[in-house]
């Protein structure tokens, strides 16, 4: 098993699951971050840090394409280990639906 980031993450982008990951296995796009599945032990001390809700583990129905998008991503995409603000208008988008076909990036973010 291993814990995936989904759509709720997408122009939120809340890194409060970065500070407290011992491995460090999170890895920052334009608008969202992934959960490198090859290296994550899947502790699950990052679940409940996500104020979206945007983090479950991989055994749940649909993370599959959650899980292949992290694969995809997770060499191209800069390593992230420390916490930064949230993108602006996090607050106002964290719920609403679809967000993946309106906003998903392919673009790499900053890292930290």
């Amino acid at each position: 098993m291993t814990y995936v980031v989904t759509e709720a993450c997408i122009n939120c982008k809340y890194t409060d699951c970065v500070e407290v990951c011992p491995v460090d296995c999170f890895y920052e796009g334009e608008n969202m971050l992934i959960i490198n599945p090859s290296e994550c032990i899947d502790c699950g001390v990052c679940e409940p840090e996500c104020p979206a809700e945007a983090i479950l583990p991989d055994t749940e129905d649909g993370m599959e394409r959650w899980v292949e998008l992290a694969e995809k991503y997770a060499d191209d995409w800069p390593n992230i280990t420390e916490q930064k603000d949230a993108m602006d208008g996090a607050d106002d988008v964290v719920s609403e639906a679809d967000k993946f076909s309106k906003y998903f990036s392919e673009n790499p973010g900053e890292g930290s």
